[in-house]
């Protein structure tokens, strides 16, 4: 079930939403092997009649199941918009399809998740990658290269 609002009921009072959306009701793209959207979308949100629109304004979060593109570890990625805000005209142009009083904001919701969604997923910012990798970028910045012994000898002066 989409996430809509009803604009008969919001033309008396103003709404308030909270609850959870199925992800697959957000139709994301699954063209990423790192990024996997399996758990549903949060929302409070509320919304107000402003003019020839409405104002839906509040919290959406989305929590991602994705692997570090350096190391490949599994984390979690959340994506809080927080403060949230979209404006869906009622009338122009672009005004929201109305079905059975009925305004869908679930596309508004996922232009803004896509938006979001992390380009090159990384566990955390200083990821050295894959372990064999860590070691070797260590000995590069360290400027060794080979055994220690080699170094030791290295040092010697004739």
């Amino acid at each position: 079930m989409p996430l809509q609002i009803n604009i008969r009921h919001l033309e008396d009072d103003d709404l308030s939403l909270q609850g959870e959306l199925p992800v697959v009701e957000l139709d994301l793209p699954n063209n990423d092997e790192l990024i996997h959207a399996n758990h549903p979308l949060r929302y409070d949100l509320s919304a107000h009649m402003v003019g020839d629109g409405v104002l839906v304004q509040g919290r959406i979060e989305l929590t991602l199941d994705c692997e570090c593109a350096r190391c490949l570890k599994p984390y979690e990625h959340v994506i809080a918009l927080d403060p949230w805000a979209a404006h869906i005209p009622l009338e122009g142009p672009e005004k929201a399809v109305i079905k059975d009083d009925l305004a869908d904001l679930t596309p508004h919701v996922r232009e803004d998740i896509l938006l979001e969604l992390p380009q090159h997923p990384l566990c955390e910012d200083g990821c050295a990658g894959l372990p064999n990798r860590a070691k070797e970028k260590k000995k590069k910045d360290t400027g060794q290269t080979g055994s220690p012994a080699w170094a030791e000898l290295n040092k010697l002066k004739f």
